[in-house]
């Protein structure tokens, strides 16, 4: 086992192609095996060297390519075997990735494992609209919490949002009625503002604004797809106007050369 390659965990950021870092973009011009989520960008999935095994392990609601045991399994197997694997993940892999999961997999089995942190979709999101997360004159507190996750309606939200702090929800698109719902029962008023950010960093990204209670009305009418972050709190009202967004989308991605 010791002279197994070690399995890579890669984050490959919010989607932008020159948001990779320089040891993701190594691991990847190295590896004879992919094990990729559904969230990687085409632009990113493109540096995969062409004679590479390409898995996908997409995960949607309600339906999952393979159980989080078996794309496990699936690393361990395939290090064994003698690949340079990377497990290439959106954003970061200790970040809602099952990073902690996958590294224990491939501990149990004896299999060494590296992580190579990646742009979190948080970061990516804020820095595409000029939205600070942080910010001295609205926010010392930040929050980050998964919106489709195991004992979501037993989980108490109260102090996470409200005045001097942020929160940002990851996957919290199918269940925005029951967030919005959930945060104000908690505490939160409904007119708290709120931002709703589609593909951050990649051309096709999208800003939209509306407050607390209009939620799920917001994210209904326009149509906004996964992957996407909700921003609650003051900071939401900062940042770029939501008609020039797209100016700058264009205007930004560059490839790696």
């Amino acid at each position: 086992m010791a002279s197994l390659h070690p399995v890579q965990l890669v984050g490959a950021g919010p989607g932008a192609v020159d948001l990779l870092t320089l040891r993701a973009a190594r691991a990847l011009e190295r590896a004879t095996a992919v094990v990729h989520d559904g969230l990687v960008s085409d632009e990113i999935m493109a540096l995969v060297p062409r004679a590479a095994t390409r898995i996908s392990v997409a995960k949607r609601r309600a339906r999952h390519t393979l159980p989080q045991a078996d794309i496990g399994a699936l690393l361990v197997r395939l290090a064994v075997e003698g690949h340079r694997v990377v497990r290439l993940k959106g954003g970061d892999p200790f970040i809602f990735g099952r990073g902690g999961e996958e590294v224990a997999a491939c501990e149990a089995a004896g299999v060494p494992v590296e992580v190579i942190p990646g742009i979190s979709a948080a970061q990516g999101a804020a820095a595409a609209t000029l939205m600070p997360l942080t910010h001295r004159d609205h926010a010392s507190i930040l929050s980050l919490v998964a919106g489709e996750c195991r004992g979501l309606a037993e989980q108490d939200w109260t102090g996470l949002a409200g005045p001097g702090r942020t929160l940002v929800i990851y996957m919290g698109l199918a269940g925005a009625e029951a967030i919005a719902d959930k945060l104000i029962a908690d505490g939160l008023t409904p007119d708290t503002p709120v931002a709703i950010i589609e593909r951050a960093t990649q051309h096709s990204q999208r800003l939209f604004r509306t407050l607390l209670a209009d939620l799920a009305g917001q994210i209904g009418r326009a149509g906004v797809t996964s992957p996407a972050l909700i921003i609650i709190g003051a900071v939401a009202r900062l940042g770029v106007p939501d008609t020039i967004l797209t100016q700058i989308a264009e205007a930004a991605p560059c490839p790696i050369s």
